[in-house]
């Protein structure tokens, strides 16, 4: 009868546990980007001028630029910038096809160290010469470097604690973000908008290179070498190295009670046998985020792109910075506007977090909060500064 109940529970009854999961690290990354944008560049021009990367490669904006010559040149910028990516990312997809994962792994911790070492430190000198803390460059580079090599193992050592762990990708997360924040005006937003786009294309698509990887590695039972904020450990067994796995699993397959048999951990990918299912079920990958066909006792897990698992929620480190990279632009104007984009982030993730439980299909993190976010910025600098402005100086409101 419990049983019962446990299969018919409705995905409503932990949304909100799963939010507030994800919620928490979400937000206090973008409130450190917005107070580190306050506190060290209030002025948007200069910063913007000061900054180049791969993302200005094809054009550098300037104020005396049209508005035309900016949109054209911030379009350029964009997709010389999403280019990379993709390419990039195939690269990463080949990489592993020929099990090359220990490279990986050594490539992906150097470049953790590298943004520690390299931007926290400049962050840091920034922050020192704010409020004029006294320190030696000598203390200086040894606290740096204990710190940036603390932060390399406990992301890609599991055996550091996982408030560790997830400290150090919150804080990786606010260095990329705050550069992201240096960059022009109108390659920023365009540069939002075409990242979004490309998130949805990379996961949805049948050749979408983050929806080769993640299947390369199912048939493989690998994990991914990435940096992925998961709000929850995965749970060890003490008597074994057998690790319980989280995995991708096909939509409306069903698991057997009969296939768990003297509480092992086990791996079930249901495979449709019906031909006409299988041509359906091919072209998308299901991740429900409550499990309704088994009960919570389950010791198989699910694991997905972006968000949503039933044992663990997973977020790409890239969807982190790009939302505080939003918000750090819109400090950049005002607060209120920040206010209206906090808050357009955090609907689209629980909006996001909505799709996944009810369709039971994969789907970035990025596309629904960005776009929400973009749009309540352009509503609240057009017209909500407007009204308020106005009915403060007539005095409606203080």
């Amino acid at each position: 009868m419990d049983r019962n109940h446990q299969r018919t529970r409705s995905i409503l009854d932990s949304l909100g546990q799963e939010l507030i999961g994800i919620l928490t690290p979400v937000s206090i990354c973008m409130f450190t980007v917005v107070l580190l944008v306050c506190l060290l560049n209030s002025d948007p021009s200069s910063s913007s001028a000061s900054f180049s990367s791969i993302a200005t490669a094809a054009y550098s904006e300037t104020d005396s630029d049209s508005s035309w010559d900016k949109l054209l040149g911030a379009f350029l910028n964009s997709l010389v910038f999403v280019a990379a990516i993709t390419v990039a990312t195939f690269l990463l997809v080949l990489l592993f096809y020929l099990r090359c994962v220990n490279f990986l792994k050594i490539y992906m911790g150097f470049s953790a160290f590298i943004v520690l070492a390299n931007l926290g430190g400049e962050i840091l000198v920034l922050l020192i010469d704010r409020f004029r803390f006294p320190i030696d460059s000598v203390t200086f580079l040894i606290l740096l470097f204990n710190f940036s090599v603390v932060g390399v193992f406990a992301v890609f050592m599991s055996r550091f604690s996982i408030l560790i762990t997830q400290g150090y990708l919150v804080v990786i997360g606010v260095l990329v973000a705050y550069f992201f924040t240096m960059l022009p005006e109108w390659t920023t937003w365009v540069l939002l908008v075409a990242l979004a786009l490309y998130d949805l294309a990379a996961v949805l698509l049948p050749v979408g290179p983050l929806r080769l990887l993640v299947e390369m590695a199912i048939s493989r039972d690998e994990d991914i070498p990435a940096l992925v904020y998961e709000a929850r450990p995965v749970i060890r067994n003490n008597d074994s190295r057998l690790v319980q796995r989280r995995v991708w699993r096909e939509q409306r397959s069903n698991v057997n009670d009969d296939d768990l048999e003297n509480n092992e951990v086990v791996t079930v990918v249901r495979v449709e046998t019906q031909e006409e299912e299988e041509e359906e079920q091919r072209s998308e990958i299901s991740v429900p985020l409550i499990d309704s066909s088994r009960p919570e006792s389950s010791e198989t897990f699910l694991e997905g792109i972006g968000l949503g698992s039933s044992g663990a929620i997973k977020l790409g480190l890239g969807d982190f910075i790009f939302y505080s990279v939003l918000v750090g632009r819109a400090a950049m104007y005002d607060l209120m506007t920040v206010y209206a984009c906090y808050l357009a982030i955090i609907a689209g993730l629980g909006v996001t977090l909505m799709l996944l439980s009810v369709y039971q299909k994969a789907l970035p993190a990025l596309p629904v909060s960005i776009m929400l976010g973009v749009v309540f910025y352009f509503l609240a600098r057009l017209f909500l500064e407007v009204f308020v402005v106005q009915c403060s100086s007539n005095l409606v409101m203080f």
